[in-house]
């Protein structure tokens, strides 16, 4: 009888063994808790650039770091776009990681509308998957922007206007919004590492934007 309470023991111990290697092996799937798309165009020699700016509010049991891969499709268009780890900008808002890229581009110069497909996968194999729609288009001409002995003048309809501003390396120091299209850059309190800004015109309601080459400062 002692041997075959011993030998119930044993097999007990045994199995809640294997239950609790079980659970510690199981492999969490990543979450995609949100997303959104962005049409960015970019001055150009010829003519402006499209590119699509795309981020994902991304999460996984195991930790942000447990993330490897990720996935953006074009299913209709026959289009995919991967970007690893080390290559995706990273940053955190209000505890939350958000991941992506603002470079997705296409031979054409041009970002196809319609449905998207995003694709997280972790360093365990594990993924997860959503669709994106994005049908935005210009609604604006592409502004301009002169600069003379220090006065600028823009030539812009979009309801948003800023400058961002870079130092003679081309680092961002930082945004500045526009409260007139005309007037001197001395009068809108600059680093005094400035050098150059660029206009970023903005349709927020439309999810497009528009970002001219830099002009000088100063």
């Amino acid at each position: 009888m002692r041997a075959a309470a011993k030998t119930e023991t044993t097999l007990i111990i045994f199995f809640a063994l294997i239950i609790i290697m079980s659970i510690s092996c199981t492999k969490s799937e990543p979450v995609i808790s949100y997303g959104f798309l962005q049409i960015v165009l970019y001055q150009e020699e010829t003519q402006p650039r499209e590119y699509l700016s795309f981020f994902i509010l991304a999460e996984d049991d195991d930790g942000f770091e447990n993330l490897d891969e990720l996935y953006l499709y074009h299913d209709r268009e026959q289009l995919r776009w991967r970007i690893k780890s080390d290559e995706w900008i990273h940053y955190n808002h209000e505890g939350k990681d958000w991941i992506g890229t603002r470079s997705v581009a296409t031979v054409a110069g041009t970002i196809p509308r319609g449905v998207y497909r995003a694709l997280l996968v972790n360093k365990g194999g594990e993924s997860a998957q959503r669709n994106f729609t994005y049908d935005g288009a210009a609604r604006y001409p592409f502004p301009e922007i002169t600069v003379s002995e220090g006065e600028y003048t823009i030539n812009s309809q979009w309801p948003v206007n800023r400058f961002i501003i870079y130092d003679s390396s081309g680092n961002y120091i930082n945004t500045v919004f526009i409260e007139s299209l005309s007037g001197s850059f001395s009068q809108l309190s600059l680093p005094s590492q400035a050098r150059t800004a660029a206009l970023w015109a903005e349709d927020e309601e439309n999810h497009y934007s528009a970002y001219t080459n830099v002009v000088p400062v100063n």
